[in-house]
This record gives structure tokens, sequence and C-alpha cells, in this order.
């Protein structure tokens, strides 16, 4: 017989494989045999020399009378996929963390007191880069964090589209620091630096589809970004909110401060940011420099943005006590309705309930400096980055400039008058 005379080869040895030894029952009833596995072996892209090389391992693995070369070979495709989960699991994974908020809110403070920095905060110079390192074993690379921290309040919010890359939205996550202390800046300040995150994140999303979109499709990942995060089906009112595409956290800092407000503003202070944190899925922090607790407690959320760690699952919704409220753990209805009686809810025409809080915010507490959260004409003059020396020589050239300016005119004027 054929198989007979190719007894010796690889071949031969599957021919006399099949003779001898037929499939369970299960494969029998779906008609399978080791002829058709062969197939099946070369649809999963084993062809070729991987192929062999899988036969003469199945073929040199010891074997018992139950041994089939299917049995063979999906235990050697175990073993390879551990090899590679494996490999995996201990391989260093790099996140990138993008922190903003209010300006003089403490970012940096807070920044440093979560990477266990003993050193005094300098105020931010426009966009600073500084990172963290954790090991999760012996032996094993570090995770590595990417911190970007945006400084100057809103007046420098367009840098965001700095640290925010196609590259990095797969491990990119956000946190927003607002300065409690100043409820007159609270709603401008939220508003706009998500809004500008945001647009730029759905825009760094839309690119790298684009960019997926143009590659053969045997290259495509498995998953393709997409600018809309998928919650569970059991989030508290899931049709009503717009998820923020990155996980977000909101700290409130300076708590110190407001602890000793009016009861009825910190009520109204606490519903609004729990609004606005309900409403993007985010969660909801309030903290302080000068408390042990509540920096233990933030320096969690911060480790599970940056280093996937487990978070905090205490919540707390008390206004006598400091807002813990984790993503998914709060609801519109917990909130409720805006609790003030300085404004008539009923005049203010409001479009929206997200227009309708910021009404409010805007008429109990007006924005007092309106010109500092205007963007900044000559940042180079902004008193926040000042450098004694730098800005004498500055002015020293500014005053050579004007003096150039004067005699240039002056020339001009004197051969305009000869002609």
């Amino acid at each position: 017989m054929e198989c007979c005379r190719h007894s010796s080869t690889l071949e031969g040895r599957m021919c006399l494989e099949r003779r001898r030894r037929p499939v369970n029952n299960v494969k029998r009833r779906c008609a399978v045999t080791v002829e058709t596995i062969f197939c099946d072996f070369r649809f999963l892209n084993l062809a070729g020399a991987s192929f062999s090389l899988l036969c003469k391992t199945a073929f040199s693995m010891p074997k018992t009378s139950s041994d089939t070369l299917w049995d063979l070979a999906a235990a050697e495709v175990r073993r390879r996929e551990s090899e590679d989960g494996y490999a995996e699991r201990n391989m260093a994974v790099e996140r990138t963390v993008f922190l903003m908020g209010s300006k003089a809110g403490g970012k940096t403070s807070i920044l440093f007191r979560c990477l266990d920095r003993d050193e005094p905060s300098k105020p931010t110079l426009a966009l600073e880069y500084t990172f963290g390192r954790r090991a999760r074993g012996h032996n094993i690379p570090k995770d590595i964090a990417h911190i970007w921290e945006l400084g100057g309040g809103t007046a420098l919010s367009d840098l965001v589209q700095i640290p925010i890359t196609s590259a990095n939205l797969k491990f990119l996550s956000v946190i927003l620091v607002v300065d409690l202390s100043k409820p007159n800046d609270l709603w401008g300040t939220t508003e706009k630096l998500l809004q500008t995150t945001q647009a730029h994140l759905e825009k760094a999303f839309s690119g790298a589809q684009k960019a997926q979109a143009a590659k053969p499709a045997a290259n495509h990942p498995s998953s393709i970004p997409s600018a809309a995060r998928v919650l569970p089906t059991d989030y508290p009112d899931k049709e009503l909110i717009s998820p923020f595409p990155v996980p977000l956290l909101i700290i409130g800092s300076k708590y110190d401060v407001f602890q000793d407000f009016d009861s009825d503003k910190k009520k109204l202070i606490a519903q609004m940011l729990r609004f606005v944190a309900h409403s993007y899925a985010a969660s909801l922090i309030f903290t302080s420099i000068k408390s042990v607790s509540l920096m233990s407690k933030t320096k969690t959320y911060f480790s599970h943005l940056a280093f996937d760690l487990d978070r905090v699952k205490t919540v707390s919704t008390d206004l006598t006590k400091p807002l813990i409220i984790p993503a998914g753990s709060d609801s519109f209805s917990q909130i409720g309705s805006p609790c003030t009686t300085d404004v008539n809810i009923t005049s203010l025409h409001a479009k929206n309930p997200k227009d309708l809080w910021k009404k409010i915010c805007e008429r109990v507490f007006p924005q007092e400096s309106i010109r500092e959260q205007q963007d900044l004409k000559d940042p180079a003059k902004d008193p926040q980055y000042k450098e004694p020396q730098i800005d004498a020589m500055r002015a020293q050239k500014d005053q050579e400039l004007e003096q150039y300016k004067r005699n240039a005119a002056k020339t001009w004027q004197g051969m305009h008058l000869e002609t």
C-alpha cells in the first residue's frame, strides 16, 4: 500500500496513525479524522516548518493508549499559550496620567505625595513631565507611569494635545484637580478643561481608527479603539450620561479650607461636583495635603490609574465629611436637584440639566476673575512664570527694540523730506 511504502517517513507515520487509532465518539459524530485535523492545523496557520515541528513534537511525546494526534497537538498549543501568557504577565506596562486643574490648586503637591517624594513643590511652568515606577515582584521589570502636569489653569489648555496621542490612548487616564477654596472659579475651570480635553481625545481616537483602517486586514488588532467607553449594563443612569473617553478622576483640593464654609454653600458645591462626576462616569474625592488619611485615600486612587492597583471601595456622600465616590457609586436621584434659595430655578430657562447647573453656579458664585481665565495674549508677562534675570534681559531688549523703531522712523521721515 502507498502508506506502507512511506511508513518510515513522517507522512507514512501519520497515515498509519490514521488507520490504527480511530477518533473518539465526539470526533466520530463530527466526522473528524486525523486527516481533517491536518487541514485544521493548516487553517490555524500552523503550516510549513511550524506544522512540521508540531508533528515531530507530537510523535516524540510519550503516548498513552488514549492519546491521539489531536490530543497531543492540543496539549502543545496549551503549553505555548501558557508560555506566552507568562511572558505577557511579566512584561513592564507603561501608562500615562494627565494631571490638570485650577491654577495654584495644589496639583504638584498632591502629585508629590502620591509619588512619595519629599520635596517642596514649585509653580508648574506650562507643561511638565515626570514619571513613577513600581515593582510588581522579584525579577520582574517595573511598571512605569508617565505623568504630565498642565499648569496655568485654563490659560494653557491648548497644550493638552502634547500628552494625549493616539499611541497612549489604551493606557491613558485624566485627573482634574479643582480648588474647593475658590468656588467662583469651579465651574469655569471644570467646563473649560474637560471640554478641551474631551475634544482632543475624540480627535486622537478618530485618528487612531483611520490609521488602523488604512493597514492591511491581517495587521488589524483584535479591537479598534473607540471614543465611547463601554459601561457595565447595571451602571446607574447609563442612558442619561456621556462617559468621558478615558478614565477620569476629579479631586477637590484644599478641603481644610472648604470645610469651614457655610453649610448651604458646601452642599451646593458638593452637589455640583457630584453631578459633573456622575455625568462623565468619573470618580470624585475631596482631599487636603494637611490630612494624612485623605492623602492616603487619594494616593490609592492615583495608584489605581497609574499602576492598575485596587482602588478604594469606600463610599462617602455625607456632607459633614469629605466626599469619596468611586465611579458607578452615585446616581442623579441620590444627588437631587440644586439646593439653593438664592435663585429661582424656573426663571433660568435651562436647556438641559447641565445648563441648569451652570446657570445656578454662575448666579450663586459669580466669576470674579474673568480676565485671569481668558487666554493670556503674552504668557511671558504672567507673574506665575517670572524669572528676575531673564525678565531683566527681556526688558533691556524690549527697550533696545523700541529705540531701534524710533530711529528707523526718523530715518524714513528724513528720506521722505529729501524727496
